[in-house]
């Protein structure tokens, strides 16, 4: 498997196995995926807007990070790594849930994951890679969830899926 390939999973998250990323959000095929979404101790998010040159969901803003991991790397694992890889950043992650979603890009791409979400801290300031990173800042929970809902096309379809759930998993354990 090299790196532009995804990991086919079956709707209980078993390999099926690999398919290119970009074949497979052509297809519409079900793939694993991490979410990464890391908190500073103001209790704000890290977002990021993603490199407009993307092929797909190209800048837009989401969460900390995401990507998929490859073959015989844990999706932990590959958390990790890609955090490192896309912000610069290195932290203690957590899984806290997963969801299978699926959604039509504007590009007639189809993102069909299993995404595995991930929460982790750090006061650090990013240190993100331009190709991956057109810009970052951290957000109030609040202002995440209003801008949802007054600028929705501002944001990747995943961040808003799971975005309140993070926030209500996150509040439940600083408290």
């Amino acid at each position: 498997m090299n790196q532009s390939e995804v990991i086919l999973v079956d709707q209980d998250d078993n390999v099926l196995g690999t398919m290119d990323k970009q074949a497979a959000h052509i297809s519409g095929d079900l793939h694993r995926a991490f979410s990464v979404f890391i908190f500073n101790s103001a209790g704000q998010l890290l977002i990021h807007q993603r490199n407009p040159e993307k092929y797909h969901t190209g800048g837009l803003w989401t969460n900390t990070c995401c990507s998929h991991p490859r073959m015989g790397e844990s999706t932990h694992e590959a958390a990790v790594r890609r955090l490192q890889e896309e912000m610069g950043m290195s932290t203690e992650l957590t899984e806290i849930f997963s969801f299978v979603y699926q959604a039509e890009l504007a590009n007639g791409l189809t993102e069909h994951e299993y995404d595995h979400v991930f929460i982790g801290y750090s006061d650090l300031p990013p240190v993100p890679d331009k190709e991956e990173v057109h810009d970052w800042k951290y957000v109030e929970q609040a202002e995440v969830l209003r801008a949802f809902t007054e600028s929705p096309d501002l944001y990747t379809p995943w961040f808003k899926l799971c975005a309140r759930r993070v926030f209500s998993i996150y509040s439940s354990r600083k408290a």
